[in-house]
């Protein structure tokens, strides 16, 4: 159950599984495992210093307003990480568009959390489609999974050439050996996984649990804080990128694409794992929610959850996300005169939310640590009679929510279910029904609350 030794890993200077990290969110970074391997005032020299090979990856277009690439200085191109590809089959994780005549997805819907299991499940095996939206094949769009992890990838890698993919833990560590850099991730913990990095996932203790969020479209960003400002939210010093780390094993290999919706294999005869240096702002990041800090009224009503937004995904439209992904934590409530939980309402983003622990303040009954609840969009959703019933007649003084970490994938896009979340996820078929003892208190009685 635990992370395979891995001997042939080097960091600094020396032989290490400890991760080290660079702080900020998009900055150019540069570093190296070896000293002199990364090259000065320029990116491609004639010969590289240790025999390796200059390469870039690029993950926008050259001519983007703002490029995201880094050049990578490696002991073989990726080019001898590639050969012939056969197709397999993933029956689990699909990609949209992914819609099924006998699944509803139209509906307010709730799971419990997907069980443990004793089968041995990798990072690949063991994800698990909850929604598809848009089309990957457009590269607009989204998916939500559930992962379920009882083994480490040993000599298997991986990389998604359709999506960036956001990481949730809920239980159990993991770590990402990948080609920039180790990041061991955590519950209350995210990592941020670019488009078309190679990676392999590992157990640190186990089994694992969590959540992913498939971004088809735009790389995720900080949301713009308009009136907020420069500080609170998410602060980018606190998002960190991996040091440089490298392999160098001559051991037979295998590296799953997934390119187009469809997962393919290849065999090689090395780890890929063997970039010993590089610059650039193209990178994955961690960054621990614990950080977050949360604004809202301090005075009456209550704001849109979307002043909670730790990272968003954007679309064609302005103000409009192709992602929001949205964190509710711990965090006081001071509001006068005020309905304090979330109100009742309808609206064009479709709501994938989930809880990593503790108690949802709209939801206090039910929805469980791991558990899942969707709202498509315009569907009419809210607070249960018993939060309602709770919040109306509450004695307002200032409270503090505490042991409570829930998040949102918001989308503009309608969620479609997949077979396994329609058919065979625990599903609350009762759900639905924690509305239907709100009362009628209309009388007509002029000035009655």
């Amino acid at each position: 159950m635990n992370a395979p030794d891995r001997s042939g890993l080097i960091q600094a200077e020396g032989i290490t599984t400890t991760p080290g990290y660079m702080p900020g969110f998009g900055n150019d970074f540069e570093t190296e495992a070896l000293p002199g391997a990364l090259p000065q005032g320029m990116n491609s020299p004639q010969k590289c210093n240790y025999g390796l090979y200059g390469e870039q990856l690029s993950g926008t277009a050259f001519t983007d307003v703002r490029p995201e690439r880094t050049w990578c200085y490696r002991i073989r191109p990726s080019v001898k990480h590639s050969h012939r590809y056969e197709k397999i089959d993933l029956p689990y994780f699909r990609s949209a568009p992914d819609i099924h005549p006998e699944v509803t997805s139209l509906g307010q819907y709730r799971w419990d959390p997907v069980p443990h299991t004793d089968e041995p499940l990798t990072w690949l095996t063991g994800m698990r489609t909850m929604t598809t939206a848009g089309d990957v094949h457009t590269q607009v769009g989204m998916a939500s999974h559930i992962y379920l992890v009882t083994e480490s990838m040993v000599d298997d890698y991986f990389f998604s050439a359709d999506s960036e993919m956001l990481v949730v833990p809920q239980e159990g560590r993991l770590r990402f050996a990948t080609e920039l850099g180790i990041i061991d991730l955590e519950p209350k913990e995210i990592a941020i996984l670019p488009r078309g990095l190679v990676y392999r996932v590992e157990l640190l203790d186990g089994p694992a649990r969590g959540f992913v969020c498939e971004n088809y479209g735009q790389k995720f960003e900080l949301p713009g804080r308009g009136p907020i400002g420069a500080n609170c939210m998410a602060n980018p010093r606190d998002f960190k990128a991996p040091v440089a780390a490298f392999e160098d094993r001559e051991v037979p290999s295998t590296v799953t694409v997934k390119w187009c919706g469809q997962f393919h294999t290849t065999k090689i005869a090395q780890s890929p794992l063997d970039i010993v240096a590089w610059h650039g702002n193209y990178a994955p990041y961690k960054y621990d929610l614990r950080n977050y800090c949360p604004v809202g009224a301090i005075l009456f009503d209550h704001p849109d959850p979307s002043i909670f937004t730790v990272l968003t995904a954007p679309s064609g439209q302005e103000g409009t996300a192709n992602i929001d992904f949205v964190l509710f934590r711990e965090r006081w409530m001071v509001m006068e005169d005020t309905f304090r939980p979330p109100w009742y309402h309808k609206n064009i983003m479709s709501e994938m939310m989930g809880n990593i622990y503790g108690q949802y303040d709209a939801k206090p009954q039910g929805f469980v640590p791991g558990g899942i609840s969707l709202h498509n969009m315009m569907l009419p959703h809210g607070p249960d009679r018993n939060a309602f019933e709770g919040a109306s007649n509450a004695d307002l003084k200032p409270e503090k929510l505490d042991n409570t970490m829930s998040f949102m994938f918001e989308t503009r896009f309608p969620q479609q279910l997949t077979q396994f979340a329609g058919k065979e996820a625990p599903l609350q078929d009762d759900y639905i029904d924690c509305w239907k003892d709100i009362e009628k208190k209309f009388d007509g009685t002029p000035g009655k609350k």
